[in-house]
């Protein structure tokens, strides 16, 4: 595997990481752009709080793990002040969006905007160890945990008790945030929270009938045959068993890693396209007509999360079906998603595999995906994880 570790070591540090260095930094008013066109200019200056974050996450753990450059940092550190001075309201909870010189655009309504300034505060602390980005990633952690049960609060648009579902999407990030803030929350709240977060996600939201893990499910975790209930997303369990598989090495639990690699391969199989190839973004269990239009597009992230998914299982167990699928993934994603031209990667393809937009960037896009999926990938193939089963 030794030709994957160099192309996407390359990749990384010569197509995807200068392109943010270059093009998404806001010298005058602070914090980055995030909508930017192929060639990197910017076509709207709204900043997402969750991309805020996950570029200072990005940035900070580049620093950390592939090469203490100091431009890293001082871009990590950049956004940080941006965010720390803007993005949060009265109560600690963070903004959606802000406009470009910071003023409030969108309520904190998402949590996703919370975990992702969590994540990327606790990095940046790793490699600073400046207290007050230990402390408000922390505080803003206990916040994400007393908001789990209703994470939008007041922002709720579902009428109280006619139909209460919960979503896979937080317990899915949990599992990996939990381990992003190990340095500052400690190993015993974490190990807590891993119990819970298993279960949750290999259990309650793991329906053995299918084989699949469901973006939605009643409360106690049975099967809701309504649109929410029906949705598939392929791209969600893939990327949540890369997490799994990672607390299953953690563990050294062998039981729990084969179940992993099981989920993540049906996973993969379930949404593959046959015509076109590439996964499919959404689909209705019982095959009825899917809510979102959008069901058959390739999404950057679904095709990256699953190489970061098969690469990891082949690292960890040696396991010849994710081999098989890594290059076949391989195969796909790089003659549809790269950009050699202008750098980075295409977001949004249509069926057949080509451009749907030739944006870079954009509200739901930002510098995490691609650079953070490079890096895992290589990191998987070039270490010497011994297998546990």
């Amino acid at each position: 595997m030794e030709e994957f570790v160099k192309k996407y070591k390359s990749e990384l540090l010569e197509n995807v990481l200068p392109f943010w260095e270059k093009y998404s930094i806001d010298k005058e008013f602070g914090g980055y752009f995030t909508c930017l066109e192929r060639d990197g200019s910017v076509f709207d200056t709204d900043k997402f709080m969750w991309l805020q974050g996950r570029q200072i996450w990005t940035m900070s753990t580049m620093y950390d793990k592939v090469q203490a450059k100091e431009e890293w940092k001082s871009i990590g550190e950049h956004g940080a002040r941006f965010i720390l001075d803007h993005g949060r309201d009265a109560n600690g909870d963070w903004y959606f969006a802000l406009d470009r010189t910071g003023k409030p655009l969108v309520q904190p309504y998402n949590i996703f905007s919370d975990c992702f300034a969590t994540m990327g505060l606790a990095s940046l602390y790793k490699i600073t160890n400046k207290d007050e980005y230990a402390q408000v990633a922390v505080d803003t952690f206990n916040r994400i945990l007393e908001r789990q049960v209703n994470p939008k609060g007041k922002y709720n648009k579902a009428y109280p008790g006619t139909r209460n579902l919960k979503g896979f999407s937080l317990p899915m990030i949990l599992s990996n945030l939990s381990l992003e803030l190990e340095h500052i929350v400690g190993t015993q709240t974490v190990e807590k929270l891993i119990d819970e977060i298993i279960h949750e996600v290999m259990e309650v939201f793991y329906q053995p009938e299918s084989g699949l893990i469901m973006e939605s499910v009643h409360l106690d975790g049975s099967f809701s045959d309504t649109f929410e209930g029906r949705l598939v997303n392929p791209g969600h369990i893939i990327e949540a068993m890369w997490f799994m598989m990672d607390l299953a090495n953690r563990r050294g639990d062998a039981k729990l890693m084969d179940k992993c690699i099981q989920i993540a391969i049906r996973a993969l199989e379930y949404g593959w396209d046959q015509e076109f190839g590439g996964i499919l973004y959404f689909k209705d269990i019982l095959n009825r007509p899917p809510q979102q239009l959008e069901w058959d597009q390739k999404l950057w992230w679904v095709h990256l999360e699953a190489l970061v998914c098969m690469a990891k299982g082949y690292a960890y167990t040696g396991n010849e079906q994710c081999k098989a699928w890594f290059e076949k993934l391989d195969a796909y994603t790089f003659s549809k998603f790269s950009d050699p031209v202008y750098g980075e990667w295409y977001g949004y393809l249509n069926r057949q595999g080509q451009p749907l937009l030739t944006l870079k960037g954009g509200k739901w896009k930002g510098c995490f995906h691609v650079p953070r999926a490079l890096y895992k990938i290589y990191e998987a193939l070039e270490s010497k994880v011994p297998a546990i089963i």
